[in-house]
C-alpha cells in the first residue's frame, strides 16, 4: 500500500486509493485540462474536489501543495524513479503526464516543441485574456464606469480567436490530424467564453468558422465529456 501520509494535503483530502494518481480540482477552463487528460490518456486517478468558492485553496492544507493557492494540482505516487512527485500548473501537469505516458504529445522532437508552443500560447494568452474578459463583462468588473479594460481584454480576446482560427485552416486539430494536448489546454477556455461567460457576442464568435467547428469535435469526444464534469462537486 502507497504511503501518501507525507503530504499534509491528504489530511484534508484522503485517498482512498493512494496507489492512484490524487487530482486536486474543480471543473474550471484549468482544472478540465487534467482531469480530460486523464480521461483520454486512461490512467487510474483520485478526484478530490477543491471548493474554490469557499477558499479551500487557501487552507494550509492546500497550500502545501501549491503555494500559489491555485488548481489543479496532483500527487503522482509512482513518479520518476517509482517516488511520490506533487505537481502544480495544468500545463506542467500536462506536459508530465504526456510524457508519462507517450500519449498525446508527438515523438518527434520538431513536432514535439510546436505542440508544447501552442500550450504556452494557451498558457500565457489565451487563459489570462479570456479569464479577464469574463471579469470585466460578467462579473464584479463589469460594474466598473470606465469601460477600456473590458474593451481592452474584448479586442484582445478577439485577436486570440483569429490566432486560433488562422492556425486551424486545413487542420482539424491544433497540430492537423493529431489531436493532442495544444487542444485539451483550450477547449476548455473557449467553451467558458461563449458559454459562461457569455461572450460570444462580444468577441463575434459567430463569425468564425473553423474554431466552432474545431470546439464541436472537441465537445463530442466522450473524455473531453466527461472530463468535463470532473471532480463533481462532493465527490
Amino acid at each position: 500500500m502507497t504511503d501518501l501520509s507525507a503530504f499534509p494535503i491528504t489530511a484534508r483530502w484522503p485517498a482512498k486509493h493512494p496507489d492512484r494518481l490524487q487530482l486536486y480540482s474543480a471543473p474550471t477552463p484549468n482544472g478540465v485540462k487534467v482531469s480530460i487528460m486523464l480521461e483520454e490518456i486512461g490512467l487510474p486517478y483520485e478526484p478530490h474536489f477543491v471548493a474554490i468558492m469557499k477558499n479551500e485553496t487557501w487552507t494550509p492544507d492546500f497550500l502545501s501543495l501549491n503555494p500559489n493557492g491555485k488548481i489543479p494540482a496532483i500527487i503522482d505516487p509512482d513518479g520518476p524513479g517509482g517516488k511520490p512527485l506533487a505537481l502544480f500548473e495544468s500545463g506542467a501537469i500536462l506536459l508530465y503526464l504526456a510524457e508519462k505516458t507517450g500519449k498525446l504529445l508527438p515523438a518527434d522532437p520538431a513536432r514535439r516543441y510546436e505542440t508544447i508552443q501552442w500550450v504556452f500560447f494557451q498558457m500565457g494568452a489565451v487563459g489570462p485574456m479570456f479569464g479577464q474578459l469574463g471579469f470585466f463583462h460578467k462579473f464584479a468588473g463589469r460594474e466598473i464606469e470606465d469601460k477600456r479594460p473590458l474593451e481592452r481584454y474584448r479586442a484582445e480576446s478577439q485577436r486570440l480567436l483569429g490566432v486560433l482560427e488562422q492556425r486551424l485552416d486545413g487542420r482539424d486539430w491544433i497540430m492537423g490530424d493529431d489531436y493532442s494536448i495544444a487542444d485539451i489546454s483550450m477547449l476548455g477556455w473557449v467553451r467558458n467564453l461563449v458559454g459562461f461567460y457569455g461572450a460570444g457576442e462580444l468577441v463575434a464568435f459567430d463569425s468564425l468558422k473553423r474554431v466552432p467547428q474545431w470546439l464541436e469535435r472537441g465537445l463530442a469526444r466522450p473524455a473531453v465529456q466527461r472530463g468535463l464534469t470532473i471532480p463533481a462537486s462532493g465527490a
